[in-house]
């Protein structure tokens, strides 16, 4: 019989789950004695998978937010059913093989088509899209008050222009940050990415190649605070059954 069920964490803890302590099961929180598994890396099926073995516990875990949009099904048999299916599982085996083994193998020709060829020019229209390394110096700014995030809001601020393979941290206090990106003389948009423990933003900001002086662009980042989307939740966990 199959369960569908979905998640939900009516009082989200605000404790940083990157600084609780990591073990076998989880990690475990400091502030409320609890272990906090970890279901976001977690597929679907192992989500359900470790419902149905967990269903009567008392959970504290960490989610996507994405994950309480979801819904999430797993099958109960019973034991009977389940020693009934292998029994009958293994007599279509059987018979399948003294079938299999009484038919004589089969020949099977294929045809293959000799491939063909063309000749002739190859015309390409492209147009070369000179790429540049530069250095983008800033500051990261909070739109509304124009002074740097909240260091015990959104701790580690990490920021990547253009897809950089190594983002670098924001200065807690003063918001400044400095890192090489690749940006396009015909771009007019840089692609920027912020994340910071439970929180994630990318936007486009306005470029223009005749801002960058001697290899540095100096551009601040001003966003708000609400652009920033949570995509982690931590805290008591909260199973509403749809269909018994």
């Amino acid at each position: 019989m199959k369960k569908k069920f979905t998640l939900e964490i009516k009082n989200p803890c605000s404790e940083n789950f990157d600084k609780m302590i990591p073990n076998t099961g989880g990690s475990f929180c400091n502030s409320c004695m609890k272990n906090v598994i970890d279901l976001s890396k977690k597929t679907n099926s192992e989500v359900a998978k470790f419902i149905a073995g967990n269903k009567d516990r008392n959970i504290c875990a960490r989610l996507k937010t994405t994950q309480l949009e979801e819904q999430f099904v797993y099958s109960e048999t019973s034991k009977i059913n389940t020693l009934k299916y292998a029994a009958v599982a293994a007599t279509v085996l059987l018979t399948s093989n003294l079938t299999a083994q009484e038919k004589e193998p089969v020949k099977i020709e294929k045809a293959c088509a000799e491939p063909m060829h063309r000749l002739g020019k190859v015309i390409s229209n492209q147009v070369l899209n000179e790429v540049v390394l530069v250095t983008v110096k800033g500051k990261v700014l909070e739109a509304k008050t124009h002074k740097p995030f909240d260091k015990e809001t959104y701790p580690d601020l990490m920021l990547a222009v253009n897809g950089s393979q190594t983002p670098v941290k924001v200065n807690p206090k003063t918001g400044e940050f400095s890192i090489p990106a690749q940006v396009s003389k015909n771009s007019k948009t840089l692609i920027v990415t912020i994340t910071g423990s439970d929180y994630y933003l990318s936007k486009e900001i306005p470029f223009t190649i005749k801002a960058v002086k001697n290899n540095v662009l100096s551009q601040n980042i001003i966003i708000d605070a609400e652009e920033l989307t949570k995509i982690f939740i931590a805290g008591g966990l909260g199973i509403n059954y749809t269909d018994q």
